[in-house]
């Protein structure tokens, strides 16, 4: 009896071990490092460990160990901006895939369940708390593949789905006592679901173009804006800018987020130097600002700003970054007294409340901002309002290493098939890039490099299947899953 303990625990420890490993495999499928077959391989694996035991204790720690291996490689930017936030959102999130576990096995029919639970932790985790934080998903790591064609359709849920579904099947495949003819069922509709992505209508181009500058100033990452001159990016900005011609013959530069930061813009030096090349280039400018809003508050916004000197139009982010633009209700003073840096933050963004959406050139152009560009929400925000390309001015100065950045642009991948809308990226820092409404990366700017990119964006009308429907049909679709499957089980242990 004493051997056979010694023996479950060694078993039990072996699969844990085996867990993280899976869950690190997850983690290296994602952007910078790409290897995407290891989702799938790392799903599998983790799926097979949780089959071999019934003790419920056991699939929560699965869960959460196969999670915290996914996810400690995936969001480890967040170590470099708060060590505690880091290792308090790696734990949260993985203990949702601990309860995933712990759902599936209640239901049964675990090829079918297993996949569906995980997908609606995900699910939870792109929403809650503070907004949720879809970075280092399954769909950023098929950003590249056809598998992403899915989320014209279906979104990123979709796409989530089907990637752990891929797995639950390689698990059934190589598991003995599953079913051959259960496994063939399986992979029908995984094949079914995929080409009927391939033949959705999409929207169509209008034959017109905007021609665009992408302006990318180049500099030191890893900076927090507390600790840098707010002019330093104006100065870089301004000098790429000032290599542009007339020649160009530009409707439009774009400007990365906040690189102007002042009290008031309109009255700023920095908007006169900005009419000043809006008519040298005879061209209008999309400029990324954040101005005074009150006492310790101010707006994070993309202007346009004409030649004449007219301020046209303005989007204000609406999406901020918790613990990065503002701090939630009730909590500074709470993490003043326990020590936290709450001086990284002293002032909080006002969110704003309009559709994503900006009119450049008297054409409707939809805009995200930064942080908004993981939720799909924002971006089909501005298509739904007429938006006929897609731009995410973003600044990842603050961030070390490309984790974040490289993510940033699969993200914007996405967002291109979910709205079959070119899609232009314009970093302070990089990357800058335009990708294809195909999801392609056509060109890019690297990190730091100090640069221009003029492209003739094609403009398109009419929206996708997702852009239609969003998110709550596949959330429905889950749960009957779920029901589906316990259902399934019961008529098949009556059987028995």
């Amino acid at each position: 009896m004493t051997f056979d303990l010694a023996l479950l625990k060694t078993s039990s420890r072996a699969r844990l071990l085996g867990a993280l490993s899976s869950g690190l495999l997850v983690g290296f499928s994602l952007p910078p490092w790409g290897w995407w077959p290891l989702a799938i391989i790392g799903i599998a694996i983790f799926f097979a460990l949780c089959n071999q035991t019934i003790r419920r204790r056991e699939v929560f720690a699965l869960g959460v160990v196969f999670a915290i291996g996914w996810l400690s490689i995936g969001t480890m930017w967040m170590w470099w901006l708060t060590a505690p936030g880091y290792i308090f959102v790696v734990i949260l999130f993985s203990v949702l895939h601990g309860i995933a576990a712990i759902i599936a096995d209640k239901v049964g029919n675990l090829s079918v369940s297993r996949p569906i639970s995980h997908c609606l932790a995900e699910v939870v985790r792109f929403s809650l708390p503070f907004g949720g934080v879809p970075l280092a998903t399954l769909p950023i790591a098929v950003a590249q593949t056809t598998i992403a064609d899915l989320v014209a359709i279906g979104g990123p849920i979709l796409a989530t789905w089907f990637v752990f579904q891929t797995g639950a099947v390689v698990t059934a495949y190589f598991n003995r006592r599953e079913s051959r003819a259960k496994v063939f069922q399986l992979v029908v509709v995984l094949v079914a679901v995929q080409i009927f992505s391939q033949f959705m209508p999409a929207p169509k181009s209008t034959g017109e173009y905007l021609r665009i500058a992408i302006v990318q100033g180049g500099g030191p990452q890893g900076v927090l804006a507390i600790n840098a001159s707010a002019r330093d990016a104006v100065d870089r900005h301004l000098k790429v800018t000032r290599t542009l011609k007339p020649t160009d013959r530009l409707d439009a530069v774009l400007w990365p987020e906040n690189v102007i930061d002042v009290a008031s813009f309109a009255t700023s030096r920095e908007f006169n130097e900005i009419v000043a090349e809006a008519k040298r280039l005879d061209a209008e400018f999309i400029i990324g600002i954040t101005e005074d809003a009150g006492p310790n508050r101010f707006t994070n916004a993309q202007v346009v700003v004409l030649p004449s000197g007219e301020i046209t139009s303005r989007y204000d982010k609406v999406r901020r970054v918790p613990f990065g633009e503002y701090v939630p209700a009730g909590l500074r003073n709470f993490l003043n007294a326990i020590g936290a840096p709450m001086n990284r933050i002293p002032n909080d963004a006002v969110a704003g409340k309009d559709p994503a959406v900006i009119q450049v050139a008297e054409k409707n152009v939809a805009v995200i901002i930064s942080w908004e560009a993981f939720f799909a929400g924002r971006a089909n925000s501005g298509v739904e309002a007429g938006g006929a390309v897609l731009l995410n001015p973003t600044n990842g100065s603050s961030y070390t290493g490309t984790v974040l950045q490289t993510q940033q642009l699969a993200t914007n991948s996405l967002r291109a098939r979910e709205t079959n809308r070119w899609t232009l990226q314009a970093a302070t820092t990089g990357f800058s890039a335009v990708i294809s409404p195909q999801g392609e990366i056509m060109n890019r700017l690297g990190i730091g490099e100090a640069a221009t990119l003029i492209f003739d964006t094609p403009l398109h009308t009419g929206r996708t299947v997702y852009s239609h429907l969003g998110d709550a049909p596949m959330i429905i679709l889950l749960l009957l899953g779920l029901i589906g499957a316990r259902a399934s089980q019961k008529r098949r242990t009556i059987s028995l």
